[in-house]
């Protein structure tokens, strides 16, 4: 950013165990300053990815008509499936709990997907024979971002002072959520003036998220040092983009900042015909289990330094801005 640009922290140390304590504090820090960090070396390769982006592609370049035999429901609060673009809209909430939507809508289409063992919000996939191998090769890339996940937990608890595993015991359930992303080549005047975006400024309503970003650029954070003021996240080969969301932000009694962030047209990319290229991204929600009451942390609050939140029901907090999104 204009002073504290996002860092880039490599996680080996943390993985291999040479260093942990350091890389856990430079992610705390990171999240501080930015809400926001770039992780290299976190434990998935370049080849695993680039792999589920092959399927990504495959299944976004599907008709509109088979796409829609994996429909995602009118509802916002069952999060699975495919929705078409301007299908969901983006909401925000502010501290108070009053609600506000954000226009104009988003030019993107999604597919959703979870864990298997979900029963709350089970999976909704294609027909079988209609894309073979990407219900597996979905299922097979949520799960080693769950390992990449854990051990974010792990390394978010020691940067607090907290025992390794006390993030884990919130988050037993893989309540997390995998999101294929495709933002279609659009006219660059409709985003200039306002009358479509790709994704408008919001906060995430989760504990973090990470995001495998592709290779056309269009993320921009908000500048906390200027408010209002948004600055490019570009993509950096082999790493993700880690930030933190709206739980950690409570968890942390406001010392990590959960940071608006959009997507917008990629800057110094010239419209070919007035239109924009296409854009992929795969990003990866990470949430607490359903039933967890979020309070602040230990070490957080104090006498002097009081809590600023008072607890929270995930299940009431996530439900709430599911539905709003449909």
């Amino acid at each position: 950013m204009s002073s504290h640009p996002v860092p880039i922290v490599d996680f080996t140390p943390f993985l291999d165990g040479s260093a942990k304590q350091q890389a856990a504090d430079q992610l705390i820090g990171s999240f501080k300053s930015a809400g926001f960090v770039y992780l290299t070396n976190f434990g998935i390769s370049n080849e695993e990815v680039q792999k589920m982006f092959d399927w990504l592609k495959r299944f976004f370049a599907l008709p509109h008509e088979t796409k829609m035999l994996a429909p995602h429901p009118d509802s916002g609060i069952h999060h699975r499936g495919y929705s078409h673009p301007c299908q969901e809209k983006v909401t925000q909430y502010s501290d108070s709990g009053d609600e506000f939507t954000i226009t104009p809508p988003s030019m993107k289409e999604s597919f959703d997907c979870g864990s298997e063992h979900d029963d709350f919000m089970p999976n909704i996939w294609l027909p079988e024979g209609v894309l073979p191998g990407f219900n597996e090769a979905c299922l097979s890339f949520f799960w080693k971002c769950h390992e990449v996940e854990q051990n974010i937990l792990r390394a978010l608890a020691l940067g607090f002072g907290l025992e390794e595993e006390w993030f884990l015991r919130y988050h037993e359930t893989a309540n997390n959520q995998l999101r294929l992303h495709h933002y279609p080549s659009i006219s660059s005047e409709l985003l200039e003036t306002n009358k479509l975006t790709r994704i408008s400024a919001h906060t995430d309503f989760d504990t973090f998220t990470f995001l495998f970003q592709g290779e056309i650029a269009g993320l921009e954070i908000e500048d906390l040092n200027e408010p209002g003021k948004y600055v490019p996240v570009p993509p950096i080969p082999n790493s993700i983009v880690l930030n933190a969301g709206d739980f950690l932000r409570r968890w942390s009694n406001d010392t990590i900042r959960s940071t608006m962030h959009r997507v917008v047209a990629p800057p110094g990319v010239v419209a070919k015909d007035g239109l924009l290229p296409s854009r992929y991204s795969i990003p990866y929600f990470c949430g607490p289990d359903m039933s967890m009451i979020i309070d602040a942390i230990p070490g957080t609050w104090s006498a002097d330094q009081p809590k600023k939140h008072e607890p929270v029901s995930v299940k009431e907090y996530v439900m709430k801005r599911f539905a709003a999104n449909y």
